[in-house]
């Protein structure tokens, strides 16, 4: 007993997010396994023959009641070698041992800053990207291997997930913010009438608008999707109209920037990765990102279109490197060059009047 009580020790000190070493496996497969012990002794005069079936059994019972822990099989040859009542040894001292066992476990992994019992979380995705894994892609790999994992399956999920992260940034390199965004940023107050607005949107054709105050600061942004918003899409009247009435402030309609802007908005600072944008643009519904810098005022803003662009560049210019003989002679430049390359056919950014 106590060679197995340490080998549960080393899997729940040592290994505490195995799943062999969580509560679950560690208590019904010592106490079960016990009870097969007992059992098989009772059935099988023979002690080579009744330790053997005593093994198989808690093995063959452990793994579809997913309490497979692997210090259960010595509990039940120990059990069988003892010629002991395996019903009483289960309740004491085995039970009370391992309850001991997995106190100590908590407190121990506590202390020393590990979770225990270990969470099963898996990363947080809104939404599937194209290309990314699914969690029934997990499913059919798992089945395809047909092995038993060490690791639970929350946690490979999430290693999985981390790898993609770590792929596309490797892929995208030292690429920051304030490499790819485009400025002057246009903004405007949040006192700032609709109709000015709208004509600054118009004028340099954009479709988002950061809302700053005096001190630069991003309080909120302004879309176009506002506007058709607030010009009551349901109702069967001509769209140019509604907006006209809209921005030059006819009826009840708001009539500052203020009134109708979203906020708080998503922003990002100019020393963060480019990746790091991605999911904000594939999963949280942005379209438009303002960049700050370590004061927290408008420098920039970043658009979906940057971020493509700016993935289309570095693919390209990889591509081509990877044909050429090496960085010598292939014309290699960092990715943050490539990035902010010009690219045939796409208008620089226009500064503000």
């Amino acid at each position: 007993m106590i060679a197995s009580l340490g080998a549960s020790a080393i899997l729940v000190f040592g290994m505490p997010s195995s799943p062999l070493a969580q509560p679950w496996p560690v208590l019904g497969g010592s106490t079960l396994s016990a009870v097969v012990g007992g059992v098989c002794s009772m059935l099988v005069p023979d002690p080579a023959l009744a330790g053997a079936l005593a093994v198989g059994l808690a093995v063959a019972l452990m793994v579809p009641l997913r309490c497979l822990h692997p210090p259960g099989g010595a509990m039940a040859l120990y059990v069988v070698l003892t010629a002991g009542d395996g019903v009483h040894l289960a309740m004491f001292p085995i039970l009370f041992n391992v309850v001991v066992l997995l106190v100590a476990g908590v407190v121990y992994n506590s202390l020393t800053g590990r979770s225990y019992p270990h969470p099963q979380r898996t990363p947080v995705r809104a939404s599937v990207a194209p290309g990314a894994f699914t969690a029934g892609d997990v499913d059919a790999a798992l089945a395809h291997y047909n092995q038993v994992l060490d690791v639970s399956r929350a946690d490979l999920e999430g290693l999985l997930y981390l790898a993609g992260r770590a792929a596309f940034q490797r892929t995208l390199g030292e690429v920051r913010c304030a490499d790819i965004m485009s400025r002057p940023p246009f903004a405007v107050e949040a006192g700032v009438s609709l109709k000015d607005a709208w004509a600054l949107m118009r004028t340099r054709q954009i479709k988002a608008l950061p809302v700053v105050d005096d001190q630069q600061l991003v309080t909120g942004i302004v879309t176009v999707a506002d506007f058709m918003r607030l010009a009551n899409l349901d109702v069967h009247e001509g769209l140019g109209r509604r907006l006209r009435a809209l921005v030059m402030g006819r009826g009840e309609q708001p009539g500052t920037v203020g009134e109708i802007m979203s906020h708080p908005v998503q922003v990002a600072r100019t020393d963060q990765h480019a990746m790091d944008l991605v999911p904000l643009f594939s999963h949280g519904g942005h379209h438009h990102i303002p960049i700050v810098d370590a004061e927290e005022r408008l420098v920039g803003v970043i658009t979906q279109t940057d971020l493509v662009r700016t993935l289309a560049i570095v693919v390209q210019g990889r591509d081509g490197s990877e044909g050429q003989g090496g960085p010598s002679d292939s014309g290699e430049r960092p990715a943050a060059a490539l990035a902010t390359a010009p690219v045939p056919g796409a208008a620089a950014p226009t500064a503000a009047p």
